[in-house]
């Protein structure tokens, strides 16, 4: 893929749409006769279906080219074809490899191989997340040596230490920049690479139940924290006052971003960010921190509409009470099946993480879960030998260990459902 490094992990910066004045997206679009040109009669009639291929396109430089989507199941294209599903799916399959070895004999875009700090955890949130719901391992190992290589380089002790201080990090905005020959920068991070990256540690930790990745969370947003909040007013500035007061006019200019124009804004993501870790420590300073930055912007927010979207999921992380569940699972179909259960219903507020019976659960857990559930008997006898379970917990309490995942369903239909109340 010539969007992501494969080897070192991370997601380079941007793809140009052409190579010169009178190309507009030529590399990735398809006119009907350039598809029929690589196909035999049949892979065209299934690929000019299913992606939607005519005779004039959607790119108005030339309106015979088309952008690629999928329109057509293949169910719909065997009914109009005659053909069995089985058929379809070979013609698509055999299409796509053609299609895609042929695009590859065209003048490629310039890509700019900059690793960012905040768009690589953005990134890997939806990595995690998409691994998740679809059961990716290779998305998820891939979002994993992502977030290491970000930890690895961009997370280090920091430059401008006073003398005498004890040493403390700093986040990087750039892990590695496209050019390889230019001379090594390092430029402090921002409001959006912290919270990105805290955010994106505690998707890790939930995938991993690595506790190593909490504890990253938790440091980088108490570095956030003491660099861009703003205790006397609410809310966070975007980033840290110039060095040595040097003045860069109005790039020196500091602001509070709420607005999601195009990436998700620096303000609600640390608000989301110092929720999450509220759940998961009890620490109420950061659920307070949370709830002032909200309050600093609660009444412009409407106008935002759309553009304030991740401010209303801030919201609901505020006021919707958390609901945890930690899944005690070998590799058995009951285990899968406990877990899958548990994964399946959406809800910002919702969290699930998964152990092997053999796994140290109470050295991996949050405080919060740290003081309720190594008690479980459960957890002291010899679970090698037994079977799956869950715990459910929600707002301050767990309930009692189930190994049934119809029952583990309606526990946490009923955990969602009161959750929704808001949190006092």
């Amino acid at each position: 893929m010539s969007s992501s490094d494969r080897q070192a992990g991370g997601f380079y910066a941007s793809q140009d749409a052409d190579i010169n004045m009178d190309d507009d997206g030529d590399y990735f679009t398809w006119t009907l006769d350039e598809a029929r040109a690589v196909l035999t009669e049949e892979e065209a009639q299934a690929a000019t279906l299913h992606y939607d291929i005519n005779e004039v396109g959607e790119m108005h430089h030339n309106p015979a080219k088309n952008v690629l989507y999928a329109r057509a199941p293949v169910a719909e294209i065997a009914g109009r074809m005659k053909l069995a599903p089985e058929r379809v799916a070979e013609l698509l399959a055999s299409a796509k490899k053609k299609m895609y070895a042929a695009r590859l004999q065209r003048p490629t875009p310039y890509v700019d191989k900059t690793v960012y700090v905040g768009w690589n955890s953005l990134c890997v949130s939806a990595y995690l997340e998409a691994a998740k719901v679809l059961n990716l391992t290779d998305a998820r190992r891939f979002a994993l040596r992502s977030l290491d290589r970000v930890l690895g380089q961009a997370w280090k002790h920091s430059s401008q230490e006073p003398a005498g201080e004890p040493p403390t990090r700093e986040l990087l905005h750039v892990v590695a920049y496209s050019d390889p020959e230019a001379s090594h920068r390092e430029v402090a991070g921002l409001l959006d690479d912290y919270a990105f990256t805290a955010l994106a540690c505690l998707d890790a930790y939930e995938a991993t139940s690595d506790l190593s990745y909490f504890k990253f969370a938790h440091a980088i947003t108490d570095q956030m924290i003491a660099r861009f909040f703003d205790a006397t007013s609410g809310g966070f500035f975007d980033s840290e006052p110039a060095p040595d007061g040097k003045s860069l006019g109005v790039l020196a200019t500091r602001r509070k971003p709420l607005q999601d124009s195009p990436t998700p804004a620096g303000n609600p993501m640390a608000a989301i960010a110092l929720l999450r870790l509220h759940h998961y420590t009890g620490d109420a300073a950061y659920r307070d921190k949370a709830e002032q930055t909200l309050e600093t912007f609660a009444g412009v927010a409407e106008q935002f509409g759309i553009f304030a979207a991740t401010y209303g999921i801030a919201v609901v992380h505020l006021l919707e009470s958390p609901v945890q569940v930690v899944v005690i699972a070998d590799g058995r179909d009951s285990g899968r099946d406990l877990y899958s259960e548990a994964v399946a219903p959406f809800a910002f507020h919702k969290t699930v993480l998964r152990f092997a019976p053999n796994q140290a659960v109470a050295e991996n857990l949050p405080p919060v879960l740290a003081a309720t559930i190594p008690s479980l008997p459960e957890l002291r006898a010899d679970t090698t030998a037994g079977t799956s379970f869950a715990v459910l917990c929600s707002g301050l309490s767990c309930q009692p260990p189930v190994r049934d995942a119809a029952e583990l369903r309606r526990g946490l239909k009923a955990a969602l459902k009161k959750s929704d109340q808001p949190h006092q």
